[in-house]
């Protein structure tokens, strides 16, 4: 079992129910360490001082605001204790709102929700409320002696989490370039959109792996037998500037239909796979 990072409450008007906060994630990429090439021992990172050129330990360390170039303000750990927030052990929901609503890209990390010692009826019934009801949860928690904004839902039996960006740090739409409505042809959108539909599919996680992680798994397993990796080989599409879109778009078609019927040709139905219905159909941009 997994060890809680965060334990505490989840609150909601006058209920407050004990929770216990767990990683929804896993990092499985390798981990790597710089050696030094000649005897392969690991390096270590110095603190160097740029004005004198020499190491400085922690203890002669503080903590800097760049204001200018090269100018700072020097905070102290009074200075943090004066900004900081009340810190409590409770993720306060602040409003229900409709997740449609919510744009995709306020949304990070997600964490579970477990109930804590004698809450699993409490838990069962908050849970199941914000299911019946479709709509999510606005909160803040402080974590790591930083607050922060989260989302909080259900997938399956389970409460999740989610950490959220707050507004003012995302970039601004009007910041950047897009083409308008406008430039776009009938023809070419009717086009891209029997392309669209060639390539739908239902949703399967399982199918979308991490290629990249996969063949570093077999170089370094590999290396450790003293062998030459046998990796799968994927053909590498051309970079190339796009001159007739309808072309393009009409060869696309053309290849998705005969890759379907190569594949189709004397093969067997497969047999359904039974997945788990997920709950909602994912969040509107």
């Amino acid at each position: 079992m997994a060890r809680a990072m965060w334990k505490g409450s989840i609150a909601f008007g006058l209920v407050t129910i004990p929770i216990e906060l767990y990683s929804a994630v896993r990092d499985h990429r390798p981990k790597f360490r710089l050696l030094h090439a000649k005897d392969e021992s690991p390096v270590h990172y110095e603190r160097v001082c740029q004005r004198e050129g020499k190491s400085v330990g922690w203890e002669d360390l503080v903590k800097g605001y760049e204001y200018e170039k090269g100018q700072f303000v020097v905070l102290t750990k009074d200075d943090f204790k004066t900004a900081a927030v009340e810190k409590t052990k409770t993720i306060d929901i602040l409003d229900f709102v409709d997740p449609k609503e919510v744009d995709e890209r306020y949304f990070e990390t997600p964490y579970y929700l477990q109930p804590g010692k004698g809450s699993d009826r409490a838990y069962a019934l908050l849970r199941d409320a914000i299911d019946k009801s479709g709509k999510i949860g606005v909160a803040k928690i402080i974590l790591r002696d930083a607050q922060h904004l989260a989302a909080v839902e259900t997938i399956g039996d389970a409460i999740v989490l989610t950490m959220m960006r707050f507004a003012d740090e995302l970039a601004d739409l009007e910041d950047f370039r897009f083409p308008k409505a406008e430039a776009v042809r009938p023809g070419e959108m009717n086009m891209a959109l029997q392309l669209i539909d060639s390539l739908s599919a239902k949703w399967e996680p399982e199918k979308y792996t991490d290629e990249y992680r996969d063949n570093l798994m077999h170089v370094i397993q590999a290396k450790l037998k003293g062998k030459k990796p046998r990796l799968t080989e994927r053909e590498t599409r051309p970079q190339a500037e796009v001159v007739d879109l309808m072309e393009r778009l009409r060869a696309s078609l053309e290849g998705k239909k005969s890759s379907g019927a190569r594949k189709t040709a004397g093969r067997k139905p497969a047999a359904t796979k039974k997945t788990a219905p997920r709950k909602k159909a994912g969040r509107a941009a």
